[in-house]
């Protein structure tokens, strides 16, 4: 994102989140600023002072260890504005869109909009059709057929983005733990190899935050734990580095296919 916004002319202004930043980020922008993850309220206060009145938001939150940690307030001591928003939005629904919304309305009150985050990478989105050079088995296609409808009906539910199958049967639903855990208990759960991930997002899914995000070490954890497909929503999942993804996942026997909107 970084690196897209640079090339395209646009100084970088970067905050990021105590402990959950890549070290290379600070080096890629004009500047940048740790921040703690429960200080929305300087958050906004410090893009408003640089002058900055549009903010993408990029990454992830480890969302169990950040809202089910009996400790997180003493780890991550929140500042007013972040206690206001818990209290007046997060009370009732910790869920991702929830959590959204108080950010982008703390972030608004600084004069700060957040915009789509798949605004500045287009050419990483996923897209229609089978994306590596590897094919899906038929076993495969039909896993697919038979997951999407399951998939919509979790993503309607806001629980998580990704179902696993094998064989016309769940294996794991994504929940608070994320993707990446969620391919570990697959494999744990599924000792037979080739078993097939669906990943897309909700409808009506804002794309300001927590877009589906996929890359090099999704593929690598989906082979290692004995997963044989990536199944995409099309135009829907950003794709981190997708020419090197595409080409690992040939390399370690991964096809990946973008499931079109019609299927959705």
């Amino acid at each position: 994102m970084a690196r897209g916004l640079r090339s395209a002319g646009h100084p970088v202004h970067a905050l990021g989140l105590s402990k959950q930043y890549e070290p290379e980020l600070p080096t890629m922008c004009s500047s940048f600023r740790e921040v703690g993850v429960l200080r929305v309220g300087t958050w906004g206060r410090i893009l408003s002072g640089m002058g900055v009145r549009h903010a993408i938001m990029v990454g992830k939150v480890d969302k169990a260890k950040l809202m089910h940690d009996p400790l997180r307030v003493l780890r991550n001591i929140p500042d007013w504005r972040t206690l206001v928003a818990w209290y007046r939005h997060l009370r009732h629904d910790k869920r991702s869109h929830a959590v959204l919304s108080a950010i982008a309305e703390e972030l608004d009150r600084c004069g700060v909009a957040l915009l789509d985050s798949t605004a500045p990478i287009p050419d990483e989105l996923s897209t229609e059709g089978v994306m590596t050079r590897r094919q899906p088995t038929p076993e495969q296609r039909a896993d697919i057929d038979f997951a999407w409808p399951l998939l919509a009906q979790t993503l309607s539910l806001d629980i998580g983005q990704a179902v696993a199958v094998r064989e016309r049967d769940v294996i794991a639903v994504e929940a608070v733990e994320g993707t990446d855990r969620m391919i570990e208990r697959t494999g744990q759960l599924c000792r037979s190899k080739g078993w097939t991930l669906c990943k897309g997002a909700r409808a009506g899914h804002d794309r300001r935050s927590d877009v589906p995000t996929v890359g090099i070490k999704t593929i690598e954890n989906l082979a290692s734990n004995g997963g044989g497909c990536l199944a995409l929503a099309a135009g829907e999942v950003i794709m981190l580095d997708k020419a090197r993804m595409l080409d690992v996942a040939d390399e370690l026997g991964v096809s990946i296919v973008g499931i079109p909107a019609a299927h959705h």
